[in-house]
């Protein structure tokens, strides 16, 4: 995973989160959820630090750009990065003698910051973040509400194939939308104009969704019956794999205009995913890609992920997908 994404501040329309005087120092945080109105869509602007955040234990670090600052690796300083955990700062020292830049178990290379530390902090982001999507996969499946967390590279059409997939079900099913860019509310401006409800998270520096933003969004969506919650994530085939939001299943969109050896090249990503749409097939024609190729190359990493070769220009294999959707939904319908 990224150690330093999500260090800078992330702003959701909608809702608003204040710290107490001192977030760095204060382990209580105190969330107000104001009720806005959805087709107001007034942003408020939401401030988080997640990677201070968790019911327990929570970190106060400095990011790459003020370990920078630190003296050179070669020289033996000690610097001290505080763990918070309840009420007691404990603080750790940290060796800059001992580095191992990335060939350690955390196996990445963060200036400033030992093997050890990054991989402490790793296994508690993830473990905070892991208890939160428990959290939401339960309000999702108590709702009835079928969460799919699209991800992909940028640029692969996910924003185009998903108002043409509303436009498809929204007359025959509740759908929202939670649309994740690191800025500006463009994708999120598109989806609304379909006529459903969608909620932007800016995550700034940050090249992920994580659970407690899919959360916070979700107080913004008026999540009364059963339907469908799209997640666009933020255009990054890395870090999310390593993020469950408390979705159904990922799933991975791959456009031809890219390699078909991508599944070999992001493994992490396409063993997480369900679902491979394989989209813009209408220009296979114009490029140099083996499509079959890039389905052997995804099922080397997963055996069992299904495959859609589709093209929202010309509507190729869009019935097969949004039956699969409402396939799943029905489902989750059942076990209520």
């Amino acid at each position: 995973m990224c150690n330093v994404c999500g260090c800078g501040d992330s702003h959701i329309e909608g809702h608003h989160h204040s710290h107490g005087d001192d977030h760095h120092h204060d382990t209580a945080h105190h969330h107000q959820h104001p009720h806005v109105a959805p087709e107001t869509q007034q942003p408020v602007v939401i401030h988080h630090h997640y990677y201070h955040q968790g019911d327990v234990h929570h970190h106060v670090h400095y990011d790459a750009s003020s370990a920078a600052s630190l003296p050179s690796s070669t020289h033996n300083h000690e610097h001290e990065v505080h763990h918070v955990h309840g009420d007691h700062h404990q603080p750790e020292k940290m060796q800059h003698g001992d580095l191992h830049y990335g060939k350690g178990e955390a196996q990445v290379h963060v200036a400033g910051v030992s093997q050890r530390q990054l991989l402490t902090l790793e296994q508690d982001i993830l473990g905070n973040n892991n208890h939160q999507a428990a959290h939401n996969r339960e309000h999702f499946s108590a709702g009835g509400q079928l969460v799919l967390n699209l991800v992909s590279s940028p640029g692969s059409g996910k924003t185009t194939l998903l108002t043409e997939t509303i436009q498809l079900l929204k007359n025959d099913h509740l759908c929202a939308v939670i649309e994740g860019d690191q800025q500006t509310s463009n994708d999120a401006d598109r989806i609304r104009a379909t006529g459903v409800p969608a909620v932007q998270v800016n995550t700034g520096k940050g090249c992920h969704l994580d659970a407690q933003m899919v959360h916070d969004a979700c107080h913004q969506l008026d999540l009364q019956e059963s339907g469908i919650v799209f997640i666009e994530n933020v255009g990054n085939l890395v870090c999310p794999a390593s993020f469950d939001l408390g979705e159904d299943s990922k799933v991975v969109i791959l456009s031809v205009t890219e390699g078909e050896d991508k599944p070999l090249k992001y493994p992490n990503m396409f063993a997480a995913s369900s679902l491979m749409i394989i989209n813009k097939t209408d220009l296979l024609p114009y490029v140099d890609f083996d499509i079959e190729r890039c389905i052997e190359n995804a099922r080397k990493v997963n055996p069992n992920i299904q495959v859609i070769k589709l093209s929202v220009k010309n509507g190729e294999g869009m019935e097969a997908w949004t039956s699969w959707l409402k396939g799943l939904l029905a489902e989750k319908v059942s076990r209520l």
